[in-house]
């Protein structure tokens, strides 16, 4: 699993682990999951029946004004999740304004009506809690865990600054250089500092929308003015842009009634319109180069565009990155590091700023590693290729398939009964924002049970070809 700088989506205030999972990447990523070995799994795998199905308890309703509410109680431990999706993220930022949904972000913590600068978060952390908010894709979140009779207590937070920003010249001035602060230590003067996370996309995609540096261009996180925040605001954090979920240990009955009495009266708005994020057939390999004056060693990354979301072959690619990326016992890692020793580890997965389920439009399958100098690049670019056409020519056996599911409905059930529910939160919030649906989160691994050998080899030949693949690679600079 790629752990990425908490910097790019996170202000670095007390967060609750949160680690994701599922054949994903991201900036709270865990440990890397390791299974039985293949025989011994295989073996349970045939004998034993499939476990029933974990249940989350799901009521969704949404308000007159929009506001789409999820609740979900779990009295497993006496906290609460609150989380407020908005549905705006890096693909909806105005042109000439890169980075700018997450200068927003920022902005959203400098005050709202009756919370000054800073009130919202000593508000949290007086209160025994842990907070943080993010920008991704195609959202920007905003969650607080705290103990749950408090949990009225941040509903009327959130909902304070849901309804308005103290947004001011100053408060605008101070995070333009908090986020240009940002872009310069932790990007620019970083070995490997964008790689491949910010440059990927770039170099992958054709469409603005997907392929811009969404962390910020200097020039343009200067050029924002307070009339373009004010506008950011009034399109995109309406109610009917957002979703609210609420996790943890309540009564559902006196948490509807909070949510009404808090958010209910807030004014509403028409959603804005969505940006077209369709991306052309990648019909050739794409190949490129990138110094790096900080970097001591070389580094490569592939990239493939994924099947589109929720259709049964993007189901399959997610138990294909099982197979091949997720864990020492992928094929890559065997390949790459135990066998050959190209490398010391290979990373990646699907949406290396979120997990695989949380994003709605184009996405790549990635992965990336570091070697030394002696290591030719087109070595590496062979064993990928030999790992994948092993699984195109041969086949995916039902065991090797049943393995991954196994992988994967660990990785799942491991985020979905974490003690401080924003796993949960996570998903429960994506599917209400993305799908109008979170009770597909019940539904997921009878998804997943329903993909064949048939369906990953057909799939391989789809979207594991090289003409849908990027490579960039980095040639180091630095001396060691």
């Amino acid at each position: 699993m790629k752990h990425l700088p908490a910097f790019l989506l996170t202000f670095g205030w007390p967060v609750l682990a949160a680690g994701l999972l599922l054949g994903g990447c991201s900036p709270r990523a865990g440990s890397v999951v390791t299974t039985p070995p293949a025989a011994a799994a295989a073996a349970a795998v045939a004998t034993v029946p499939a476990a029933p199905a974990f249940q989350i308890p799901v009521e969704y309703y949404t308000l007159p004004n929009g506001l789409r509410v999820v609740l979900s109680p779990d009295h497993t431990a006496p906290t609460a999740t609150v989380a407020a999706y908005y549905n705006v993220g890096f693909r909806n930022e105005p042109r000439n304004r890169t980075g700018y949904a997450h200068l927003f972000e920022h902005l959203m913590f400098q005050g709202s009506k009756n919370l000054g600068k800073m009130e919202f978060v000593n508000l949290i952390q007086q209160n025994g809690g842990a907070m943080n908010g993010s920008t991704r894709f195609d959202f920007t979140n905003y969650y607080e865990v705290v103990p749950s009779n408090k949990l009225e207590t941040i509903l009327w937070a959130e909902a304070d600054r849901m309804r308005g920003t103290a947004l001011t010249p100053a408060s605008l001035a101070n995070q333009q250089g908090v986020v240009k602060s940002e872009v310069r230590v932790n990007v620019l003067n970083q070995p490997y500092g964008g790689f491949p996370w910010l440059d990927m996309p770039q170099k992958a995609n054709k469409n603005w929308n997907n392929a811009h540096n969404f962390y910020g261009d200097l020039k343009d996180l200067d050029a924002a003015t307070l009339p373009d925040a004010q506008a950011f605001f009034k399109t995109y954090y309406s109610p009917a842009n957002a979703v609210l979920a609420v996790v943890g240990d309540f009564e559902p009955a006196q948490a509807k009634a909070w949510v009404e009495q808090y958010y209910a009266t807030i004014p509403g708005a028409p959603r804005p319109p969505k940006p077209d994020l369709t991306e052309p057939r990648q019909e050739a390999e794409q190949r490129f180069t990138q110094d790096d004056k900080l970097a001591t060693k070389p580094a490569l990354a592939f990239a493939y565009h994924m099947p589109e979301r929720n259709t049964p072959e993007y189901y399959a690619l997610i138990l294909l990155d099982q197979i091949l990326l997720q864990g020492k016992d992928s094929r890559l890692y065997q390949a790459m590091v135990q066998r050959r020793g190209l490398t010391d580890n290979v990373n990646g997965g699907i949406n290396y700023l979120g997990n695989a389920f949380n994003y709605s439009g184009p996405m790549l399958w990635m992965g990336d590693l570091t070697y030394d100098q002696t290591v030719k690049a087109d070595s590496v670019v062979s064993v990928l290729d030999q790992e994948i056409n092993r699984l195109a020519k041969g086949g995916v056996s039902q065991a090797t398939l049943d393995l991954a599911v196994i992988k994967l409905r660990s990785s799942l059930y491991d985020q979905l009964s974490g003690s401080d529910n924003f796993g949960r939160a996570d998903l429960l919030a994506a599917f209400a924002l993305f799908d109008n649906d979170p009770g597909r989160i019940n539904r997921l691994e009878a998804e997943f049970r329903k993909v064949t050998p048939e369906l990953m080899q057909q799939t391989i030949r789809d979207y594991l070809r090289p003409t849908n693949r990027t490579i960039l690679l980095v040639n180091p600079l630095a001396k060691n």
